[in-house]
């Protein structure tokens, strides 16, 4: 299948195509490298450099490249960000994605799989959190994507258009070569290995005392590889199916605490933390229950464990102290 992947240079869209393509899929990677990294473009695949708010360049790229699929990852993705600059998200993740939808309904193909995201949730009335809770963002990153979901089903009920959506909770890890490098950094893992690899003095603790065990906010993390793996079964399912929605988490939380300790550990080197305030926004516990994806398309993560996704990372930071180095 000819797969067109916007956000194909960055962090879990170059993991992904990295995937599509062992699994013999022809990617064309569609990004305009604004948090992307060059060297991140999985070998083997067609690179458009653009951006998806260019209307003009995504339908010349759709009727050049006839793509059967395709999967949506360019955006912006800071939580903390997007309670400062709330245009930003507003623009970027919603207004442009809507340009990119009326190019598909325009010119094809009808068949996208959406990067979505647990802060849709907001502070959850129970964990692990389900498909069917309520929709209740607590900052404008998860709103903007809440929006955009809101028009897939609109365009689903009355273009056919067929989608997946995929809730992320906390993607983390690398994968061979493929790693995180965001600029600037905003993500708790890569930035606690930062500070062992002594590229930072020390890591913030937002907030330590919210209603947890430890007090500090707990996240399920997922490996960068089970979630490009849900991706694929994702693409294959709307062969047959035409609407999909599924949350992609462990089913297990770790607390920022937690974390920190597991890094420590992994890496044998002392990793200065400091608590601090809140960020705004940020509810105290998100942790999925990924048993509709398990049960309908097979999906099994195959690196559960905390230490296994913090080592997988460390070792990709040593090799790569400076990230991408671009």
């Amino acid at each position: 299948m000819r797969v067109l992947v916007t956000g194909g240079a960055g962090y879990i869209g170059s993991v992904v195509c990295a995937e599509l393509l062992r699994a013999g899929h022809e990617v064309i990677v569609y990004d305009n490298f604004s948090r992307g990294r060059r060297r991140a473009v999985a070998q083997g695949a067609t690179l458009v450099v653009g951006d998806i708010g260019d209307r003009s360049q995504v339908i010349a790229t759709l009727q050049a490249r006839q793509p059967e699929a395709v999967m949506h990852f360019a955006a912006s993705i800071e939580a903390g960000e997007s309670m400062t600059v709330p245009e930003r998200y507003f623009r970027n993740n919603t207004a442009n994605t809507l340009t990119l939808l009326e190019c598909l309904l325009e010119h094809g193909p009808r068949r996208l799989v959406f990067s979505s995201t647990a802060a849709l949730y907001g502070n959850p009335e129970r964990t692990p959190i389900e498909e069917s809770d309520p929709l209740r963002p607590t900052n404008v990153y998860g709103e903007s994507k809440l929006l955009v979901e809101q028009v897939l089903a609109w365009f689903h009920r009355i273009h056919g258009l067929r989608y997946a959506s995929l809730r992320y909770f906390n993607a983390a890890g690398a994968a061979g070569d493929l790693g995180e490098d965001h600029r600037p950094e905003s993500h708790l893992i890569p930035i606690t290995l930062q500070v062992a690899l002594g590229r930072r003095e020390k890591l913030s603790i937002y907030g330590s005392d919210y209603p947890t065990p430890d007090g500090t906010c707990v996240r399920d993390y997922i490996h960068v590889l089970d979630l490009a793996q849900a991706h694929l079964l994702a693409l294959e399912a709307l062969a047959e199916r035409d609407r999909l929605i599924y949350n992609l988490g462990n089913g297990q939380g770790f607390s920022v605490r937690q974390v920190i300790e597991t890094a420590r550990r992994v890496t044998g080197r002392a990793i200065t933390a400091v608590e601090t305030a809140r960020r705004p926004g940020d509810p105290a516990v998100l942790v999925a229950s990924s048993q509709n994806i398990r049960r309908e398309l097979g999906w099994q993560p195959k690196y559960p464990e905390l230490e296994q996704i913090v080592r997988s990372a460390w070792e990709w930071h040593q090799r790569h102290p400076g990230g991408y180095g671009e």
